[in-house]
């Protein structure tokens, strides 16, 4: 199929400098150095190769605890599902068969093929993602598909969230699970999103955000910003943020799910899969950074630090919604 519309291939490399991401002049920063980048990066590309899929009874309950039906979780590749998501983007989201939906920090590509599945032969859906793990696996489940029929309208590209390889107004809706929260600067993720937005385009993210301040302990900590907790936003900030990047009808609901869902996966402690446990001397070991340096594996370090404190009177998952003008 042919797309039509440009690609502006502008692949730069996540930019995390070393402060708790946020948006507005009064957001915190880290007492941490650049472990964050390199934290960000390395656990996700782990968490491809985690082993973890949609066909454990784990992880399908964690998908579903967040919003994903069974019936859902049927049509896409089961390797797809790697129990990162904080909610269900395509269930609110209206996709209609012929549209241009893209997929910020697709991972494996469950939203990616869903969106796919809804949007048909004449639309298009796209999945953005900085790892170049993850866009391996999510063109290899592309491949498999379902039942021997692989997705032929989705595709996939390597880029970071706030400078995205598409055409300006070109997309009709923007999705996203669990990403933005990881972004050092939302207010240029939302601006990128309002420019590749058709006017009258849509976003719908699911997503962390914050109802009251962390700890400071929480907030400055390294394997709590990669567990997608740090980084998260007031939820007052996000809708002043999508309000200043020009969206109208903006809302943020919280979805009532319980965070500590996340639990249901072994060894799991936030929105962050963990990594497979190596076999031999000869594979990766899992990244080992914390706030005072590397050293402290960093789901023990988050699972210690969420047994003394209850992330949902902190954080809570919420859908966003918000149109382009």
């Amino acid at each position: 199929m042919t797309m039509n519309f440009a690609i502006e291939l502008r692949v730069q490399d996540i930019a995390l400098d070393g402060k708790v991401p946020g948006m507005m002049a009064s957001s915190k920063e880290s007492i941490v150095s650049d472990h964050p980048k390199e934290a960000v990066r390395r656990q996700y590309a782990l968490a491809a190769g985690s082993g973890l899929s949609g066909e454990r009874d784990d992880v399908a309950a964690v998908a579903m605890a967040f919003g994903y039906s069974a019936d859902e979780l049927t049509t896409i590749p089961a390797d797809a599902n790697l129990g990162l998501s904080c909610g269900n983007p395509t269930a609110f989201a209206s996709l209609q068969p012929g549209e241009f939906v893209v997929d910020l920090g697709c991972g494996g590509g469950l939203d990616v093929f869903l969106a796919a599945r809804k949007v048909g032969a004449r639309g298009r859906a796209i999945g953005i993602d900085m790892t170049d793990e993850m866009l391996a696996l999510a063109r290899r489940n592309a491949d498999k598909g379902i039942g021997g029929q692989p997705f032929t309208n989705v595709e996939f590209h390597k880029a970071t969230i706030d400078r995205l390889p598409l055409a300006t107004e070109s997309i009709d809706c923007v999705i996203s699970n669990c990403v933005i929260n990881l972004a050092p600067d939302k207010g240029a993720v939302f601006r990128e999103i309002a420019r590749v937005l058709k006017p009258g385009g849509r976003l719908a993210i699911s997503d962390l955000a914050l109802k009251k301040p962390l700890p400071d302990e929480l907030a400055a900590d390294v394997s709590a910003y990669v567990g997608c907790i740090a980084g998260a936003l007031m939820i007052d900030e996000y809708r002043r943020g999508l309000r200043e990047a020009g969206f109208s009808a903006v809302q943020v609901i919280e979805t009532g799910c319980d965070l500590n869902a996340y639990a249901l996966i072994d060894n799991q402690a936030g929105c962050c899969t963990p990594s497979k446990v190596p076999s031999t001397s000869d594979e990766p070991a899992p990244v080992q950074c914390s706030a005072d340096g590397c050293g402290v594996p960093l789901h023990a370090r988050l699972a210690e630090l969420l047994a003394r404190y209850n992330i949902n009177d902190y954080a809570a998952s919420v859908r966003i919604y918000a149109m382009k003008p």
